[in-house]
């Protein structure tokens, strides 16, 4: 419905990833994602939550004096109304973020909103899915992802970086290592990468990227929710 939206949780926390790393933010996480990336630390999103209206989603990250809000998922795109949300976030005043995968037209985007996009390497499962067009979509203010969870997803993501000149295109190019994931009935699992090991491939080539670590698991326990 175009007033209505699967939302997860809304939650009040410290931003944990891309270059707004350490800023208090509103987190508005939307159920459901048609992606099941190996390494996936959210798949309680894929089922979990309820149904609210825009205007109500609006209402309660309003609530927070915070400035920051992050739309994520799940993968937001998904659902049409998340659109409408935006916008009425961005004139609000506030500073929008959208968390999307590589796999969702980014083009119908309210241009205020700063998207960062999770390229998918080969060790997700789901590289193919990523939409080609998405590179031409990105503005100068946009951001990219790539989780890396194996030296043949930096080589990857070395290629990619410099076959679309990425850190010319976007404001930041974002590796994160991944963590540790168990398979379970809808993910492959995949063992994490030590931090330290992303480090030196960045080191040896002088990708143009930037090592991120996910902040809020060191500040809380990984496994938890709502921060």
């Amino acid at each position: 419905m175009a007033d209505r939206l699967l939302i997860n949780e809304i939650f009040h926390s410290i931003q944990g990833e891309s270059t707004y790393t350490g800023l208090p933010c509103v987190f508005i996480r939307l159920r459901g994602c048609h992606l099941r990336c190996a390494w996936c630390d959210t798949e309680y999103a894929f089922t979990e939550g309820r149904s609210m209206t825009v205007a109500d989603v609006v209402t309660q990250a309003l609530g927070y004096a915070t400035p920051l809000v992050q739309i994520t998922g799940g993968e937001p795109l998904l659902q049409a109304a998340v659109h409408p949300l935006m916008t009425r976030l961005c004139d609000a005043g506030r500073t929008v973020l959208l968390e999307t995968s590589g796999a969702c037209d980014i083009s119908a985007c309210d241009p205020r909103v700063i998207r960062i996009m999770d390229l998918k390497a080969p060790a997700s499962g789901e590289s193919h899915r990523n939409d080609p067009g998405n590179i031409d979509r990105l503005q100068p203010r946009d951001q990219v992802k790539i989780v890396i969870a194996d030296r043949a997803d930096f080589d990857w993501a070395l290629e990619h970086i410099h076959q679309h000149d990425l850190a010319s295109r976007v404001e930041a190019v974002l590796l994160s290592p991944a963590y540790t994931q168990e398979a379970t009935s809808e993910l492959a699992g995949h063992a994490g990468l030590e931090p330290s090991r992303l480090a030196e491939w960045m080191l040896e080539t002088d990708i143009p990227a930037r090592l991120q670590l996910q902040q809020h698991k060191s500040i809380w326990d990984p496994r938890a929710r709502g921060v």
